[in-house]
């Protein structure tokens, strides 16, 4: 256990006893969203009750669809991960934001990247398009290269990062339609748990490169002709496309605590299954009662405790009543007061439905309001689909941002996502441990210094960019800014000092640094302290 914090005790009811030797931690997060590129901005759009949903850009195909997009997907910095200009023009882009997500959930969790050299981190990422790929095969095989086979096939999204941190953990791609991260997640939880990883980043990626995959989803029968997802409404008549991506570092909860990570969450349980009904694509209420009671099975949570659940929530005619028949049957219903009513939403409604990360974005955002005690709003709801009957399965959409209901107990979520194939995925987070800080001794020194640094000139004044932006926002103190730039940031070649107002600027040369103290004594007073 690290010396700055302690576990407090909890005597709030069973649900609050987490089994550290089981349970998993979420230790790092970072998402790329359609107007949300961190976690901090995509709180703001969730916490703001606003979308993302736009026309189709004029650099992707023309048309007058809608859909939630990123911006610039077409830039990466290949240096950064000693990748070549050349074989970067073969990447997928899938590959290149994975591998800048897993790079910023290491950074947002304190840990050096380099660090991680030769252990046993495993990645597991969900994707199911390869719009990037047909590309390729539309150019012909003469405009191929020795680069192109590693730069479009799927499974090298997730080899990439494995290599590009030298781990050796199982590194993998899943692929169960919708479901796919979350199914992500819990194969990453359960590769923790058995000791085949020891820290694992799990996510997925989903990018809207082609017209003819949205065009193939109009043709099925999939897309909301309004451009958007009328979750649980009576208005609900399909999903509007989103892109993007996010990823999250995770640890078993007793190496967290020792390791003094700040925990945004807890992973207490997880469950994955299949089933359909009658036909491949209809959902089955029964398998999705039986992955809900698994998933709070294996946590030790009754169901009856949880306050909130971030639907799969697409806006369909069809998955929407069965996906809440499902929760009303498990987790509503009778097993809780009429007062108090299961709270259900749908990040869908803000960013639309990111397909294979739509998962790791309906994670993100119940990890965020369960580290933040908030619950956001969820969008597009007005009149309950007549097909939904909320009172009786005792649920309510939830349509403002509120504070998390029942402080008094152990706050609890859950996170669906399904496949269209039938896949389905539940898990079951719950608010991290409390710690109990322990002060620092000693004097807080009144100017405190700030290392930054960059591959290139350029990043290094974007990094100091980003350095003053955060600071202006946080609540964090100078010294623990400069503790964590020092301990926490990998350091490059190009190098920053800020002080108060000013920054110098260098470049690191080869070897270490030493600090001699040769025993001939100062020359002058306070020689010692300037140094």
């Amino acid at each position: 256990m690290s010396d700055a914090a302690s576990v407090v005790n909890d005597d709030s009811g069973d649900s609050g006893d987490v089994d550290q030797n089981d349970a998993i931690a979420v230790v790092g997060i970072a998402c790329r969203f359609p107007q949300a590129p961190t976690p901090g901005s995509l709180w703001e759009l969730l916490s703001s009750g606003s979308h993302a949903i736009t026309t189709v850009p004029e650099d992707r195909w023309t048309g007058d669809s809608q859909g939630a997009f990123l911006d610039r997907i077409d830039q990466f910095d290949p240096g950064f991960f000693d990748i070549s200009p050349r074989e970067a023009a073969f990447m997928d882009p899938q590959q290149r934001l994975m591998l800048e997500l897993a790079w910023e959930a290491l950074e947002n969790a304190g840990t050096v990247p380099a660090d991680l050299r030769g252990s046993r981190l495993g990645v597991f990422i969900g994707t199911i398009w390869d719009d990037y790929a047909k590309l390729i095969y539309r150019d012909g095989v003469d405009s191929t290269t020795q680069h192109t086979t590693t730069g479009i096939h799927r499974s090298i999204i997730a080899n990439r990062i494995s290599y590009f941190l030298g781990t050796s953990g199982p590194s993998l791609i899943v692929d169960s339609g919708q479901s796919s991260s979350l199914v992500a997640i819990h194969l990453a939880c359960e590769s923790l748990r058995s000791g085949e990883a020891d820290t694992a980043i799990a996510g997925g990626v989903n990018l809207s490169i082609l017209a003819e995959t949205t065009e193939l989803s109009a043709r099925w029968g999939g897309l909301s002709p309004d451009g958007r997802c009328y979750a649980f409404d009576s208005r609900a008549n399909g999903y509007v496309r989103g892109e993007g991506g996010g990823a999250v570092l995770l640890k078993p909860l007793a190496r967290a605590l020792a390791d003094g990570d700040d925990i945004y969450c807890v992973i207490r349980g997880s469950a994955v299954n299949n089933g359909s009904d009658s036909t491949l694509t209809t959902p089955s209420r029964s398998a999705q009662e039986d992955v809900l009671r698994r998933a709070y099975e294996r946590a030790g949570v009754s169901p009856g405790d949880v306050q909130y659940v971030e639907l799969h929530g697409t806006g369909t005619k069809i998955g929407d009543p069965i996906e809440a028949a499902a929760l009303g049957a498990v987790l509503g219903g009778e097993r809780r007061a009429a007062e108090d009513p299961l709270l259900v939403g749908s990040v869908k409604t803000n960013i639309g439905h990111l397909e294979g990360a739509a998962g790791i974005a309906g994670f993100i955002k119940a990890a965020l309001a369960i580290k933040r005690r908030e619950i956001p709003a969820s969008l597009n709801f007005e009149t309950p689909n007549p097909e939904i009957p909320l009172d009786l399965l005792n649920l309510r959409v939830q349509q403002e941002l509120t504070p998390w209901p029942r402080a008094d107990r152990p706050l609890l979520a859950g996170v669906s996502s399904f496949g269209m194939g039938g896949t389905n995925a539940h898990v079951v987070l719950e608010q991290a441990p409390e710690v109990e800080e322990v002060s620092v001794e000693g004097v807080v020194p009144a100017v405190v210094p700030w290392i930054v640094s960059g591959r290139t000139p350029e990043a290094l004044r974007d990094q100091i960019e980003r350095l003053r932006t955060f600071a202006d926002d946080s609540d964090a103190r100078p010294v623990d800014i400069g503790a964590s730039l020092v301990s926490t940031r990998s350091l490059f070649e190009h190098r920053a000092v800020i002080i108060g107002d000013q920054t110098v600027e260098g470049t690191a040369g080869a070897g270490r640094v030493a600090v001699m103290f040769t025993g001939q004594g100062s020359q002058r007073a306070g020689m010692g302290q300037e140094l």
